[in-house]
Formats: C-alpha cells, sequence, structure tokens
C-alpha cells in the first residue's frame, strides 16, 4: 500500500557555470523518489537550466511530443530567445528583487497544502505568452500587474513549462519544481488517505483528529480505545467517526491506510509491528519505542512491506526550535560546541503511566524524545559517549525519577546535555547554545490569561510555558564588532506534521524528521538509562 511511484527525470545543464548555485534544487529532488538522470533516454520528465544549442532543442522538441513534459528553468543572464514551440517570449530581466508569487487558480493541486502566496527572490522577468494556449500558471505581483512567473503550454502528445522563478535555495521553489514533475509522471490519487487513532487520549486524540480532519488528503475515519468515556469524547469531537474497542477493526477496515498509535510507550512497538504487517503506514506517538532494538524491527519490517513509519515529533515546527536553526543555518553561531536543553519547575509529577518507569521508560522518555530531537537536529554528527543520572528525592509515590539528566559528547568533540527536573524552584533557561563566533540564550516565556468574571472580577490562568516557547537572545561576533539582538519567532501553518505526513505518502515529498531520526533518540534515552543505572557511567557508543 506504498503510495510512491518511482519516476525518471532528466536533468539537463548543458552550461556547468551555476551547477553550485542550483545545487539545493537537486539536492532536494534525490530525497524524493525522482530518479536523475543526465540523458533525456527513457525519461519521463526533463528539466532544463541553462543555454541550450538548435541540436539540443530539437531533441527536445521530440521528446516533448511523444507525451513527456519539459520544466524549463531560464538563468537571467541567458539568451531571451525561446524556440517557438514554449508558445512564450521572456521580456527583459529587471531589478534582482523578492516577489509575491501566487497560483493562478488558487486550487490548483500543485499548492495543495501549501501557503496561498510565496516570497521568492532573483532578477525579475516576466514571461509573455504568445497565444491564448498558454496558461499561466504562477504570476506576480508588480507594480499592480500580474506578470507570467510559470507558463504552460500542450506541444504535441506533452507539454512545455517555463518560468523565470530561480530562487534555488528557497523550499518553495523546490517543492513547486517538484510537484510539476510528480504530477506529470504519476498517476493523481484523488482518494484520501483514511486515519485511525489506535488510543484516544484527551489531548493528543483530539490533536491528532483535527489535524486530520482539515488536512488535505486525510481523512479521519476510526478511533479505537478500551475506554466508553474516551470513545464518547471521540464521538462528541468528531460526530462522523466509527468507533471500536477492537484493534482489528482497524486492521481490517479498508478505510484506514494510516494507524496513529496514541498509547502508552511500552506498546507502541507490539502495536506497530501489528499494523505494519496488515499493511497501514504507522505513526507512532513519542518516544518511538522504548529500546533500539524494537525501533530496528519497526524500520525493518515498515522497509520490508513498503510502508511508512515515523514518531509524531511535531515539536520539529516549534517557533523558538526554527529560529535557532535558522542562526545555526546562517552561521551567525559559527561551529557549534556546547548546547544545553532544560525542562521543568517544582511539582509533583504527572499521574498513572505516566510516571511509572516499566511502562513510560522513565522521566527522560517524555519530553526528552522531542529535547533530543531538537538536539540531534541542531548537532548532527556523530555521539561517541551517552552519561544519564537520576535523582529520586522527593516524589517517592511514583518509579520515575524526579530529576534527571542526559550528557552527550560527540565525535568532532561537541558537547551536549539535556535535563529534565521537577525539583527545581527557579528553571533553568530553556536554550543555551555556544559556537565559537556567537551564544544563543533562550529564556522561557510567562504569561497569564485573565478570564472576566462578574462576581470576582477575574480569574488568573497560566499558560503552560513548555506550549510558548523561548524569547531568545543571540549575541555575535560581526565585522563591526559584538552585536546583540533578538531571534525573531518563525510562524508556521497549523498542523505542519500532518501536512507533511500527506506531503510525503501521496506526493513522495521529504519527511521532515524520518523514522532513522526518532530511532537515533530511542538510542541515546537507552543509553543514558544504562548508564544511569550504573551510577553514571560513560557509556561508549557509535550514534
Amino acid at each position: 500500500m506504498s503510495f510512491h511511484h518511482p519516476f525518471s527525470v532528466a536533468y539537463l545543464q548543458p552550461s556547468n557555470e551555476k551547477s553550485e548555485s542550483t545545487q539545493p534544487l537537486l539536492s532536494y529532488l534525490t530525497q524524493t523518489p525522482a530518479k536523475i538522470q543526465s540523458t533525456l533516454n527513457d525519461a519521463q520528465v526533463a528539466i532544463l537550466h541553462g543555454q541550450a544549442d538548435d541540436d539540443l532543442w530539437s531533441q527536445i522538441e521530440s521528446y516533448v511530443s511523444s507525451g513527456k513534459t519539459l520544466i524549463y528553468i531560464h538563468d537571467p543572464e541567458g539568451d531571451a530567445d525561446l524556440p517557438a514551440f514554449c508558445g512564450v517570449k521572456l521580456d527583459q530581466p529587471q531589478l534582482e528583487c523578492e516577489v509575491r508569487v501566487l497560483p493562478t487558480i488558487a486550487t490548483n493541486p500543485l499548492v495543495k497544502r501549501m501557503a496561498d502566496a510565496f516570497y521568492m527572490t532573483g532578477r525579475f522577468q516576466p514571461i509573455l505568452p504568445q497565444n491564448d494556449d498558454v496558461e499561466t500558471v504562477f504570476y506576480a505581483d508588480w507594480r499592480y500587474t500580474h506578470q507570467a512567473m510559470m507558463t504552460r503550454t500542450s506541444v504535441g502528445n506533452g507539454q512545455v513549462y517555463v518560468t523565470t522563478l530561480h530562487d534555488w535555495e528557497n523550499l518553495a521553489f523546490q517543492r513547486i519544481i517538484y510537484r510539476v514533475a510528480q504530477s506529470a509522471a504519476v498517476p493523481t490519487r484523488d482518494k484520501p488517505l483514511g486515519v485511525g487513532l489506535l488510543g484516544y487520549a484527551p489531548s493528543v486524540g483530539q490533536l491528532h483528529g483535527t489535524g486530520s480532519a482539515v488536512t488535505d488528503g486525510l481523512r479521519l475515519a476510526m478511533a479505537c480505545d478500551l475506554s466508553d468515556e474516551r470513545l464518547a469524547a471521540a464521538k462528541e469531537h468528531f460526530p462522523d467517526i466509527v468507533l471500536t474497542k477492537d484493534s482489528n477493526d482497524l486492521i481490517n477496515s479498508p478505510d484506514v491506510d494510516i494507524v496513529i498509535i496514541a498509547t502508552a510507550p511500552n506498546s507502541h512497538a507490539r502495536l506497530a509491528m501489528q499494523m505494519l504487517e496488515a499493511g497501514k503506514h504507522v505513526i507512532c506517538e513519542k518516544p518511538l519505542a522504548l529500546t533500539k532494538e524494537e525501533a530496528d524491527g519497526m524500520k525493518q519490517l515498515a522497509a520490508e512491506k513498503g510502508l511508512h513509519v515515523s514518531c509524531h515529533q511535531n515539536r520539529r515546527w516549534d517557533s523558538d526550535f526554527l529560529a535557532i536553526q535558522n542562526a545555526v543555518d546562517a552561521g551567525w553561531l559559527g561551529d557549534v560546541f556546547y548546547l544545553e536543553t532544560f525542562i521543568g519547575g517544582y511539582g509533583h509529577p504527572c499521574g498513572y503511566w505516566h510516571s511509572e518507569e516499566s511502562v513510560s521508560g522513565g522521566t527522560t522518555f517524555d519530553w526528552g524524545a522531542h529535547y533530543l530531537d531538537w538536539m540531534l537536529a541542531l548537532i548532527p554528527e556523530e555521539i561517541v559517549g551517552v552519561m544519564g543520572t537520576r535523582q529520586n528525592r522527593a516524589w517517592h509515590d511514583i518509579t520515575n525519577a524526579d530529576h534527571e539528566r542526559i550528557f552527550l559528547r560527540y565525535a568532532n568533540g561537541a558537547e551536549a546535555e539535556f535535563t529534565h527536573s521537577d525539583l527545581t524552584f527557579i528553571p533553568k533557561p530553556k536554550w543555551f547554545m555556544a559556537g565559537d563566533k556567537g551564544t544563543i540564550i533562550g529564556r522561557w516565556k510567562e504569561v497569564k490569561a485573565y478570564e472576566i468574571d462578574p462576581v470576582v472580577y477575574y480569574h488568573e490562568h497560566d499558560i503552560p510555558p513548555s506550549e510558548l516557547g523561548a524569547d531568545l537572545e543571540l549575541k555575535r561576533k560581526t565585522p563591526a564588532g559584538i552585536f546583540t539582538q533578538q531571534l525573531p519567532q518563525v510562524g508556521h501553518r497549523p498542523f505542519p506534521f500532518h501536512s507533511n505526513l500527506a506531503d510525503h505518502l501521496l506526493l513522495g515529498e521529504p519527511i521532515t524528521v524520518p523514522v532513522s531520526h526518532s530511532a537515533r533518540v530511542v538510542e541515546i534515552l537507552e543509553a543514558a538509562k544504562r548508564s544511569a543505572e550504573n551510577g553514571g557511567a560513560l557509556q561508549t557508543v557509535k550514534i
């Protein structure tokens, strides 16, 4: 039941002068089902960038006429004269600037689950359609006019797309080029993917239910739970949902393509294996599993079945993490050598299985699954040492520790640590990240909400700091001296995890957090647990 259909793409670049600048697009394509080749032979789609001589254009015209697709990405430094079969002429290139790009038809399948408009930079160069058969696919707002930025025209049994957009590092540009190629080569699946929820926890169940219901390409189909109360809540939230207490109903339902497992962590691997064996794609709540052996088994079975498995690492879209990632990618910190993260405060830990080590895995298996994922994304190098320590000092009615720390040592000499504490009256900063050119500190936000009450005037509510991100301060070295700034928060669209999942399963676009990332987190958690059981001894690893 895999929806990844490999297809061949001829990536033609007659002149190699711009090869370095165009590399981001090629790198993106290699993460998709597109199989890149350097010749037209048997390619389903061709992408051309750069100057082509008359002989190559003649080959391309015959290629397209036979029923294939050409995507021509114009170089503003190149010859603006295109063959007549492209159906367009190119205006003179103008300023290098940022322009607002929109689809001519807002409901165009090419932009499903994408923003309503895109901001792209480069030399602005309008496309001039030469006949009524030429369709403007994307346009730019330009001085109170709409100027064509991508066109499509039929040639024989095939089609030609022409674009003057060339913002190579822009993810939206990369996705649009890929989607044009994919839509030309792969049959479109019109039926949305049915989602079944295995476990309907009060918060997570509604989150996944809403994410599945509002994401184009997904459809909420079924919820399974042993609790009548939770099933009643699911029905209240989603009146059209099918309810069951038997997980076999998820397995046997042809309306369920994806199963989201939101049960206790010690059941994740067992249930995931059952669903994968039945031919279902699987998403697990965090942590992915409790041991490396479990995670490896899930990965192997999914690969054998041609199915998807991953973990709900939705915190990859948190605004403070994205802001830090952008700063690291921009080189503002230089070489990062130290990262420290913290969550906690003072208060009794969660109840029920969340604080039972045999079920949850331990204190750091909860928030640590997110924080370690962040840390590995920001410093992705190999880890060679893991140390874990645990304290049990105040809360003796639970088996989880009330203060845990995980220390990581990287092969390149960098170090990182994560602390989860329920014993700290004054929390440490959420983030502290040091590089040889700059340092970031992320301080917790404290926000209260007030509800008007005519009797007692108002009620005060604390918003959990964990849901607010952090105020980020960056201090870095510049040619003008030491510079301090607040990092702007990065916004995102609602339910980005579910949108990315649909893009991956339906179109083959890269999954933001592949299962290999979550499996690394599990391996670290297991090594830290082993260290804590041995008095905090450093574990030599290769993760």
